[in-house]
């Protein structure tokens, strides 16, 4: 599978389609001497591009719109713009964002643009209460929108055990550490309502979102590496089924979990995409001309460099339970 993007490098892409084409909101990777480590250091992102393309035939060109946005126009930012996403409502584009503020704290920001190639100028200060990384806006049939957000070690998730505000950050819970032992269950990713403004957290606050075992209907367990929420959120719908998907991180699997709710539970339900070339794998999920697509990336054309990535796509199917599979069913 050839990348879609290959004069630059790009990773944890977002894929939307606005007004019949499709648009892919990734981080652009860049070459750096910092040594790789678990707080993710290597991975030191500047800007933003956004590209598009009317078609996923491979004979069909990936345009590429330019930089939309910089890490030195966003006054809180300090450095690290990592995994974006975007959304659409009332006439007017989104473009979420995590970074580093300039304390080292990793919160979520949000910049506004007419288009969706932008550009974007993004708001003076990050969304009030968010924190961590890997922001996913998601807008329901019914136009209430909102956003997921968190991810363990270098994303700092670990560090919020104490609430679910941003005040509730101990940095001393810093590095590769998260919940563990007997009896300890796996933190879930964050989601909250946006407001009207698309711009802040409705009164509701932030939730906790609920992975749950199928064989035990309880939540998954710390330990349990192999299907336990580490980064990446993603959510999609598919009639009335909610779709939350994820990587396991450290176990470098894609996986999913089912719901009747954009809030949860969730019951887990398998895996997407089995391990990758390079560390982190990250993703999205969209339908695009009458067809299911899953955006990936991977560090093939770098030679394995993990914090040089690049963007793949491939189709996904559904049984005829609503499960997803690799294959098309007979």
């Amino acid at each position: 599978m050839a990348p879609l993007i290959t004069h630059l490098y790009t990773a944890d892409p977002s894929a939307h389609v606005f007004e019949g084409r499709l648009y892919i909101y990734p981080s652009h990777d860049r070459e750096t001497d910092i040594a790789f480590n678990d707080n993710g250091d290597q991975y030191d992102m500047a800007d933003y591009h956004v590209f598009s393309t009317s078609s996923l035939d491979p004979s069909a060109s990936v345009v590429d719109h330019g930089v939309v946005l910089r890490a030195e126009d966003i006054p809180w930012v300090s450095k690290q713009l990592w995994a974006p996403d975007a959304a659409y409502k009332d006439g007017r584009y989104y473009l979420y964002f995590p970074a580093r503020d300039h304390a080292g704290v990793f919160r979520i920001g949000v910049a506004i643009g007419n288009s969706p190639t932008g550009p974007f100028a993004a708001d003076p200060d990050p969304i009030p209460g968010s924190y961590s990384i890997d922001p996913a806006a998601f807008v329901d049939a019914d136009g209430e929108a909102y956003l997921y957000f968190g991810g363990l070690w270098g994303g700092q998730l670990q560090c919020y055990q104490g609430g679910l505000g941003a005040d509730a950050f101990d940095g001393g819970w810093q590095g590769a550490r998260e919940p563990t032992g007997p009896g300890a269950v796996a933190m879930g990713p964050r989601v909250a309502r946006l407001a009207g403004d698309m711009r802040s957290f409705t009164g509701e606050g932030v939730r906790e979102v609920e992975i749950l075992a199928p064989e035990t209907g309880e939540r998954l367990a710390a330990d349990d590496h192999a299907r336990r929420f580490f980064e990446a959120a993603w959510m999609h719908r598919r009639g009335d089924t909610y779709y939350f998907s994820y990587s396991t991180g450290d176990t470098h699997y894609l996986c999913y979990a089912t719901g009747s709710s954009p809030y949860g539970p969730f019951t887990y339900a398998g895996r997407i995409l089995e391990p990758v070339l390079g560390w982190t794998t990250h993703h999205s999920i969209v339908e695009f001309q009458g067809r299911w697509w899953l955006f990936h990336h991977d560090c093939e054309l770098s030679g394995g460099v993990n914090h040089l990535r690049s963007v793949k796509v491939k189709e996904i199917f559904y049984d005829a339970d609503g499960k997803i599979v690799s294959e098309k069913p007979e």
